[in-house]
């Protein structure tokens, strides 16, 4: 296991990481993902050095670079060298980014929490989910340790599925904003005014929780389920009327929820 008989001695052998002692982490990278990280570690109780900009050089046995996709290379040899482990918070770029720093000798892993940070503090961490990978087992051990460690569930990612799980996220948490986005635009048109937001928000959180509950099949609702349309067809004509940039968007989503709809009709109650 991981051994910290001294804060700054890490000894692998064959099993899990200790659960005692603190780690010598450094976080690169001052966005909202390094100071939560950062912070949440900090409350943990390790021994957190940072977040640093990405021109300053991490003390510490793992290094963990909170930057840009198109960065995590050049921040892997900059760090080179100067670590044990070293990894990176990206859901969607393999481990091989990291290549620079392991040329030096260090293992590598991935830690990528699926939770949008918002700027809330290391607490939205708590209960969510985090994609890791490693190296090494002892790499992943660590990787483990530390999404355990923030309140977080570890679940493995290699490397060939991270772009696929990473869409996936971005479908659920971005995606989500922009379909929401467009929801309020043609609420506000249909004269909601400045407080279609607001009114469209409970539906948004019920909706989201009967998903989260009972599953896609069973949170379908509306006129696409019930076969209405007419109705669909009236939805159609007004987007095309009020918002017709949005109706791309309606024809797609209307074409995969019909499909949806099938499946629902043919779920078990």
């Amino acid at each position: 296991m991981w051994e910290l008989e001294r804060q700054d001695d890490l000894q692998e052998t064959s099993t899990t990481p200790a659960r005692a002692g603190r780690l010598r982490v450094g976080i690169v990278g001052q966005g909202r993902a390094g100071q939560a990280l950062a912070e949440g570690l900090r409350a943990a109780g390790h021994d957190v050095d940072g977040p640093h900009g990405r021109d300053s050089l991490p003390q510490a046995d793992i290094v963990l670079l909170c930057v840009p996709d198109s960065e995590i290379e050049a921040a892997a040899q900059a760090v080179a060298g100067s670590a044990r482990l070293v990894g990176h918070t990206s859901g969607a770029t393999p481990l091989t980014a990291l290549l620079p720093a392991a040329r030096e000798g260090a293992g590598t892993f991935g830690l990528h929490p699926l939770q949008t940070l918002g700027g809330q503090g290391a607490g939205v961490l708590r209960g969510a989910g985090c994609a890791v990978a490693g190296s090494s087992p002892v790499a992943l051990a660590v990787a483990e340790r530390l999404a355990e460690d923030l309140g977080m569930r570890a679940f493995p990612v290699a490397d060939d599925q991270r772009a696929a799980y990473h869409a996936a996220a971005s479908m659920a948490s971005n995606f989500l904003v922009t379909l929401e986005w467009a929801a309020e635009t043609l609420a506000v048109s249909a004269g909601l005014g400045s407080g279609a937001r607001g009114l469209l928000a409970p539906l948004v959180r019920a909706t989201v929780e009967n998903w989260a509950a009972t599953g896609p099949e069973h949170a379908l609702t509306g006129p696409v389920l019930r076969g209405d349309e007419t109705t669909v067809s009236a939805q159609r004509d007004a987007v095309t009327a009020r918002s017709p940039e949005l109706l791309p968007l309606f024809d797609a989503l209307l074409e995969r929820t019909r499909a949806l709809a099938l499946e629902s009709r043919g779920a078990p109650a």
